[in-house]
């Protein structure tokens, strides 16, 4: 291990250490640093991951994924941020629509423009039916 990545792992032991938690104890006695993750959260994931605990999560979406997009998501409930894989995806997807989130207000403008412009189309339409049911 490189002379700053080591200095960096006993930062992070020591640290570790004085929160009350006990690497070895945790992980063995062949306490092997390349093999531990260290998961930091930012805010913004800090904030999604508390209001995705409080919501009701009663929506099914049924989502495939390839093997490796399935060991990430196997890999953050290894690290107990998430609780299952189902709980990793839904907070990837809330945290994707949020960097999107100004390209999907502008495309939920546009939906509102299609369903007025649909609306005027059946407005006509009855116009021209005298007044029938159109649709």
């Amino acid at each position: 291990m490189a002379k700053s990545t080591a200095n960096l792992w006993d930062t992070i032991q020591t640290e570790l250490n004085s929160l009350g938690v006990d690497l070895e104890q945790l992980c063995g006695d062949k306490l092997d640093p390349k093999k531990i993750k260290v998961v930091c959260l930012g805010s913004g994931m800090r904030e999604s991951l508390s209001e995705l605990g409080d919501a009701i999560r009663d929506k099914v979406v049924m989502v495939r994924v390839d093997k490796e997009t399935s060991e990430e998501l196997d890999a953050w409930v290894e690290t107990e941020v998430v609780k299952s894989r189902s709980e990793a995806a839904a907070l990837f997807i809330r945290e994707g629509l949020k960097v999107r989130a100004d390209e999907l207000a502008q495309l939920k403008d546009a939906l509102r423009d299609v369903e007025r412009a649909k609306e005027n189309l059946r407005d006509k339409a009855r116009d021209v039916f005298d007044g029938a049911e159109v649709g």
